[in-house]
Protein backbone atom coordinates (compact mmCIF):
# COMPACT_ATOMS: atom_id res chain seq x y z
CA UNK A 1 0.00 0.00 0.00
CA UNK A 2 1.59 3.72 -0.74
CA UNK A 3 2.84 4.84 2.03
CA UNK A 4 2.64 1.96 4.78
CA UNK A 5 6.47 1.63 4.89
CA UNK A 6 8.04 2.77 8.39
CA UNK A 7 10.32 5.59 8.28
CA UNK A 8 13.90 6.04 8.62
CA UNK A 9 14.63 7.06 12.23
CA UNK A 10 17.87 9.64 12.29
CA UNK A 11 19.40 11.85 15.15
CA UNK A 12 17.18 15.05 15.97
CA UNK A 13 19.97 16.72 16.51
CA UNK A 14 21.90 15.98 13.09
CA UNK A 15 18.24 16.77 11.64
CA UNK A 16 18.00 20.08 12.95
CA UNK A 17 21.25 20.98 11.31
CA UNK A 18 20.10 19.52 7.95
CA UNK A 19 16.76 20.08 7.16
CA UNK A 20 15.61 21.88 10.49
CA UNK A 21 11.78 21.91 9.70
CA UNK A 22 9.81 18.73 10.02
CA UNK A 23 9.60 16.38 13.07
CA UNK A 24 11.59 13.53 12.83
CA UNK A 25 8.79 11.27 13.49
CA UNK A 26 6.03 13.47 11.29
CA UNK A 27 4.85 13.49 7.89
CA UNK A 28 6.49 15.88 5.41
CA UNK A 29 4.75 14.73 2.37
CA UNK A 30 1.02 13.58 2.47
CA UNK A 31 -0.83 12.92 -1.50
CA UNK A 32 -4.70 12.01 -1.45
CA UNK A 33 -6.38 11.01 -4.16
CA UNK A 34 -4.47 13.10 -6.46
CA UNK A 35 -5.65 13.56 -10.13
CA UNK A 36 -3.51 15.53 -12.89
CA UNK A 37 -5.35 16.28 -16.25
CA UNK A 38 -3.56 18.06 -19.50
CA UNK A 39 -5.51 19.49 -21.94
CA UNK A 40 -4.28 18.77 -25.22
CA UNK A 41 -7.03 20.74 -27.92
CA UNK A 42 -9.30 18.14 -27.96
CA UNK A 43 -7.52 15.72 -25.86
CA UNK A 44 -7.35 15.23 -22.42
CA UNK A 45 -4.45 13.43 -20.77
CA UNK A 46 -4.73 11.77 -17.46
CA UNK A 47 -1.16 12.04 -16.25
CA UNK A 48 -1.50 11.18 -12.16
CA UNK A 49 -5.37 8.66 -11.36
CA UNK A 50 -5.78 8.80 -8.06
CA UNK A 51 -2.28 9.04 -6.68
CA UNK A 52 -1.78 8.56 -2.67
CA UNK A 53 0.98 8.37 -0.49
CA UNK A 54 3.08 9.01 2.27
CA UNK A 55 6.61 10.06 3.26
CA UNK A 56 7.76 10.68 6.66
CA UNK A 57 10.82 12.98 7.69
CA UNK A 58 14.16 10.78 7.28
CA UNK A 59 12.60 9.04 4.27
CA UNK A 60 14.85 8.32 1.69
CA UNK A 61 12.55 7.36 -1.50
CA UNK A 62 13.76 6.67 -5.06
CA UNK A 63 10.72 7.28 -7.73
CA UNK A 64 10.89 4.90 -10.76
CA UNK A 65 8.50 4.31 -14.06
CA UNK A 66 9.03 4.94 -17.97
CA UNK A 67 8.47 7.49 -19.39
CA UNK A 68 4.88 8.53 -19.50
CA UNK A 69 4.35 7.07 -16.22
CA UNK A 70 3.32 9.60 -14.33
CA UNK A 71 6.64 10.32 -12.21
CA UNK A 72 7.38 13.55 -13.48
CA UNK A 73 4.15 14.61 -12.73
CA UNK A 74 4.36 13.52 -9.36
CA UNK A 75 7.34 15.52 -8.82
CA UNK A 76 6.22 18.52 -10.15
CA UNK A 77 3.63 18.18 -7.71
CA UNK A 78 5.28 17.71 -5.19
CA UNK A 79 8.09 20.53 -5.93
CA UNK A 80 5.26 23.16 -5.93
CA UNK A 81 5.99 23.37 -9.99
CA UNK A 82 2.41 22.24 -10.71
CA UNK A 83 -0.78 21.55 -8.70
CA UNK A 84 -3.16 18.80 -8.73
CA UNK A 85 -6.60 18.61 -10.86
CA UNK A 86 -8.27 16.70 -8.11
CA UNK A 87 -6.81 16.24 -4.93
CA UNK A 88 -4.75 16.95 -2.04
CA UNK A 89 -0.92 17.51 -1.74
CA UNK A 90 0.38 18.42 2.27
CA UNK A 91 3.22 19.58 2.83
CA UNK A 92 5.11 19.41 6.06
CA UNK A 93 1.59 20.35 7.48
CA UNK A 94 0.90 22.66 4.48
CA UNK A 95 -2.11 22.21 2.21
CA UNK A 96 -0.38 23.34 -0.96
CA UNK A 97 -3.09 22.60 -3.45
CA UNK A 98 -4.72 25.66 -2.39
CA UNK A 99 -2.00 28.18 -2.46
CA UNK A 100 -1.82 30.77 -5.59
CA UNK A 101 1.96 31.01 -6.88
CA UNK A 102 3.25 33.36 -5.02
CA UNK A 103 2.60 31.46 -1.70
CA UNK A 104 4.05 28.39 -4.08
CA UNK A 105 7.17 30.22 -4.94
CA UNK A 106 7.92 30.90 -0.96
CA UNK A 107 7.08 27.28 -0.13
CA UNK A 108 9.64 26.10 -3.03
CA UNK A 109 12.28 28.55 -1.70
CA UNK A 110 11.72 27.42 1.82
CA UNK A 111 10.95 24.22 2.24
CA UNK A 112 12.48 22.52 -0.96
CA UNK A 113 15.82 21.72 -1.90
CA UNK A 114 15.91 20.67 -5.88
CA UNK A 115 18.94 18.93 -8.15
CA UNK A 116 18.25 18.29 -11.45
CA UNK A 117 20.29 16.04 -14.15
CA UNK A 118 21.67 19.47 -15.27
CA UNK A 119 23.92 21.52 -13.05
CA UNK A 120 22.64 24.54 -13.61
CA UNK A 121 25.51 26.34 -12.28
CA UNK A 122 26.22 30.39 -13.18
CA UNK A 123 29.58 29.63 -15.21
CA UNK A 124 31.28 33.18 -13.98
CA UNK A 125 30.23 32.54 -10.06
CA UNK A 126 32.45 30.75 -7.81
CA UNK A 127 30.88 27.82 -5.95
CA UNK A 128 30.72 29.61 -2.99
CA UNK A 129 28.16 32.27 -4.49
CA UNK A 130 26.34 30.12 -6.50
CA UNK A 131 25.33 28.00 -3.28
CA UNK A 132 24.58 31.42 -1.52
CA UNK A 133 21.84 32.30 -4.47
CA UNK A 134 19.01 31.14 -2.81
CA UNK A 135 19.09 33.05 -0.03
CA UNK A 136 19.25 36.27 -2.11
CA UNK A 137 15.76 35.58 -2.07
CA UNK A 138 15.13 35.13 1.72
CA UNK A 139 15.69 38.02 4.76
CA UNK A 140 18.84 36.03 5.74
CA UNK A 141 22.03 38.87 6.41
CA UNK A 142 24.82 38.33 4.01
CA UNK A 143 27.40 36.90 7.23
CA UNK A 144 24.89 34.26 7.62
CA UNK A 145 24.24 33.77 3.89
CA UNK A 146 28.22 33.22 3.68
CA UNK A 147 27.97 31.12 7.02
CA UNK A 148 25.55 28.74 5.50
CA UNK A 149 27.21 28.48 2.18
CA UNK A 150 30.56 27.74 3.55
CA UNK A 151 28.55 24.79 5.90
CA UNK A 152 26.62 23.31 2.78
CA UNK A 153 29.86 23.07 0.97
CA UNK A 154 31.61 21.73 3.38
CA UNK A 155 28.60 18.62 4.00
CA UNK A 156 29.15 17.77 0.68
CA UNK A 157 33.45 17.41 0.85
CA UNK A 158 34.03 20.78 -1.29
CA UNK A 159 35.23 23.14 1.46
CA UNK A 160 38.58 23.40 -0.45
CA UNK A 161 36.75 24.27 -3.71
CA UNK A 162 34.63 27.76 -2.42
CA UNK A 163 36.23 30.10 -4.70
CA UNK A 164 37.01 27.81 -7.99
CA UNK A 165 34.42 28.49 -11.09
CA UNK A 166 32.63 25.69 -12.47
CA UNK A 167 34.58 25.74 -15.51
CA UNK A 168 37.48 24.37 -13.00
CA UNK A 169 35.64 21.50 -11.65
CA UNK A 170 34.48 17.67 -12.16
CA UNK A 171 30.89 16.84 -13.33
CA UNK A 172 30.82 15.21 -10.10
CA UNK A 173 31.82 17.98 -8.29
CA UNK A 174 29.49 20.75 -10.02
CA UNK A 175 26.78 18.31 -8.82
CA UNK A 176 28.02 18.07 -5.41
CA UNK A 177 27.99 22.14 -5.37
CA UNK A 178 24.16 22.13 -7.40
CA UNK A 179 23.58 19.49 -4.13
CA UNK A 180 24.79 21.94 -1.70
CA UNK A 181 22.90 24.80 -3.19
CA UNK A 182 19.50 22.75 -2.69
CA UNK A 183 20.59 22.44 0.82
CA UNK A 184 21.67 26.41 1.89
CA UNK A 185 18.26 27.11 3.17
CA UNK A 186 17.85 23.95 5.45
CA UNK A 187 14.95 22.68 3.47
CA UNK A 188 12.36 20.01 4.56
CA UNK A 189 12.79 17.93 1.83
CA UNK A 190 15.58 17.70 -1.54
CA UNK A 191 14.00 16.63 -4.80
CA UNK A 192 16.55 14.91 -6.65
CA UNK A 193 15.47 15.00 -10.60
CA UNK A 194 17.29 12.47 -12.34
CA UNK A 195 21.00 13.86 -10.58
CA UNK A 196 22.92 11.47 -12.21
CA UNK A 197 21.53 11.46 -15.86
CA UNK A 198 24.71 12.79 -16.56
CA UNK A 199 27.72 11.41 -14.84
CA UNK A 200 29.87 8.15 -15.09
CA UNK A 201 29.37 5.31 -13.31
CA UNK A 202 31.58 5.81 -10.47
CA UNK A 203 30.82 9.52 -10.09
CA UNK A 204 26.85 8.68 -9.84
CA UNK A 205 27.74 6.11 -6.93
CA UNK A 206 30.16 9.14 -5.39
CA UNK A 207 26.74 11.52 -5.61
CA UNK A 208 24.47 8.43 -3.87
CA UNK A 209 27.26 8.31 -1.02
CA UNK A 210 26.39 12.03 -0.18
CA UNK A 211 22.81 11.26 -0.31
CA UNK A 212 23.02 8.60 2.10
CA UNK A 213 25.15 10.87 4.29
CA UNK A 214 22.65 13.59 4.44
CA UNK A 215 19.79 10.69 4.92
CA UNK A 216 21.51 9.86 7.87
CA UNK A 217 21.53 12.87 9.04
CA UNK A 218 17.71 13.37 8.69
CA UNK A 219 17.12 14.99 5.64
CA UNK A 220 14.19 13.54 3.59
CA UNK A 221 15.30 12.89 0.20
CA UNK A 222 12.97 11.89 -2.77
CA UNK A 223 14.72 10.89 -6.18
CA UNK A 224 14.04 10.33 -9.70
CA UNK A 225 15.97 7.83 -11.59
CA UNK A 226 14.93 5.49 -14.46
CA UNK A 227 18.31 3.51 -13.23
CA UNK A 228 17.96 0.20 -10.81
CA UNK A 229 21.27 0.30 -9.49
CA UNK A 230 20.58 3.98 -8.18
CA UNK A 231 17.45 3.32 -6.92
CA UNK A 232 18.75 0.28 -4.92
CA UNK A 233 20.56 3.21 -2.62
CA UNK A 234 17.68 4.62 -1.36
CA UNK A 235 15.25 2.78 1.35
CA UNK A 236 12.29 3.09 -0.62
CA UNK A 237 10.82 2.57 -4.03
CA UNK A 238 7.61 3.71 -5.94
CA UNK A 239 7.06 2.22 -9.25
CA UNK A 240 4.88 4.63 -11.38
CA UNK A 241 2.78 2.89 -14.12
CA UNK A 242 0.22 4.39 -16.10
CA UNK A 243 -0.54 7.53 -13.38
CA UNK A 244 -0.54 5.26 -10.60
CA UNK A 245 2.01 3.64 -7.74
CA UNK A 246 1.75 -0.22 -8.78
CA UNK A 247 4.54 -0.72 -6.55
CA UNK A 248 5.99 0.85 -3.45
CA UNK A 249 8.17 -1.19 -1.44
CA UNK A 250 11.01 -1.13 1.24
CA UNK A 251 14.95 -1.96 0.47
CA UNK A 252 15.26 -4.13 4.25
CA UNK A 253 19.39 -3.32 3.42
CA UNK A 254 20.23 -1.03 0.87
CA UNK A 255 24.40 -1.57 0.09
CA UNK A 256 26.21 1.58 1.18
CA UNK A 257 27.50 3.34 -1.82
CA UNK A 258 30.62 4.42 0.45
CA UNK A 259 31.21 0.53 0.54
CA UNK A 260 30.69 0.09 -3.42
CA UNK A 261 33.15 2.76 -4.43
CA UNK A 262 35.88 0.54 -2.68
CA UNK A 263 34.93 -1.92 -5.20
CA UNK A 264 34.87 0.23 -8.04
CA UNK A 265 37.60 1.36 -10.79
CA UNK A 266 38.92 4.68 -10.67
CA UNK A 267 38.58 6.47 -13.54
CA UNK A 268 42.75 6.88 -13.91
CA UNK A 269 41.94 2.66 -14.57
Amino acid sequence: MAGSGDPAVSSASAGERVSGNAAPSGLVIRVEDVHKYYDLGETRVHALRGVSAAIRSGEFVAVMGASGSGKSTFMNILGCLDRPSAGRYLLDGLDASTLDKRALAQIRNQKIGFVFQGFNLLPRTSALENVELPTLYTKIERPERVRRATEALALVGLADRAHHMPSQMSGGQQQRVAIARALVNRPAILLADEPTGNLDSRTSVEIMAIFQSLNDQGLTIVLVTHEPDIAQFARRVLVFKDGRIRKDELTPRPPRAAEVLKTMPTLED
